[in-house]
């Protein structure tokens, strides 16, 4: 990206509304006021329960990125991050933990998190982080708003205008990089895609993160579509190359 196409991207994404739930009062404080500075309001929480109730409350759903600590008093950051998307609440969501093995990032992005940034961080990366999680879900959802078809895979239905998955005629209902990822794979049935060229694709060229949230969509998909996803007869595994459709 050029030096004037960065100038403009960014401030694309000044205004966006962010919401922080951090215990510590100095980390609070600190990314609070860097990411004021960089043209976003900042809503903060000290605790996971308030959160909850202000994001249950939030009918507008007007909240571009939430970025959640993992060691909240009453309420964890992981039983948030569960609790918002088992409310089919799908606004991008940052992890950050002190923890740093690889078991607990990938437990973060199986309860939902689109992103996992261990303590400490830079404040430059965080900023980073955060522009690209608003960047890529603002780009998602211009991209359903303007598609118009209907892409059938033997009992799967894709209605992309409304946004909507049936299998059986019965609703799934999906994430939108879900959707997104799905759609790729009935577009192109049978064609194998490796997770570098998926991440480039449904995640973009500015992705920043664990290629493991491919493996994790990956499994959300099959739990949603397959009959038993641990024998998937539609999304399957290539040895040594990556996935494919059909």
């Amino acid at each position: 990206m050029g030096f004037q196409m960065a100038i403009k991207d960014h401030k694309s994404l000044q205004g966006s509304k962010i919401l922080l739930v951090e215990d510590d009062k100095s980390i609070r404080l600190t990314v609070s006021e860097s990411l004021k500075g960089e043209g976003f309001q900042v809503l903060t929480f000290k605790d996971g329960l308030s959160a909850s109730d202000f994001i249950g409350d939030n009918t507008r759903n007007d909240i571009d990125l939430i970025i959640l600590d993992l060691m909240l008093p009453g309420l964890n950051g992981l039983e948030l991050c569960r609790k918002i998307r088992n409310e089919e609440n799908y606004t991008p969501i940052l992890i950050l933990s002190a923890k740093d093995n690889e078991s607990d990032r990938v437990l973060g992005l199986e309860v939902g998190a689109d992103d996992y940034l261990t303590k400490p961080f830079g404040l430059n990366e965080l900023i980073a982080r955060s522009r690209a999680l608003i960047r890529r879900s603002k780009r998602t959802k211009k991209y359903i708003d303007k598609t118009q078809t209907i892409i059938e895979f033997n009992h799967i239905k894709m209605f992309l205008e409304e946004c909507r998955v049936t299998s059986f005629d019965r609703e799934i209902t999906l994430s939108p990089k879900e959707f997104k990822l799905l759609e790729l794979f009935m577009k192109s049935p049978k064609r194998v895609w490796s997770r570098d060229l998926i991440l480039e694709k449904i995640w973009e060229i500015d992705f920043i993160g664990d290629t493991k949230t491919v493996d994790v969509h990956v499994r959300w998909l099959r739990e949603k579509l397959e009959e038993d996803p641990s024998k998937p007869k539609l999304l399957k595994t290539v040895r040594g190359f990556g996935y494919k459709f059909g």
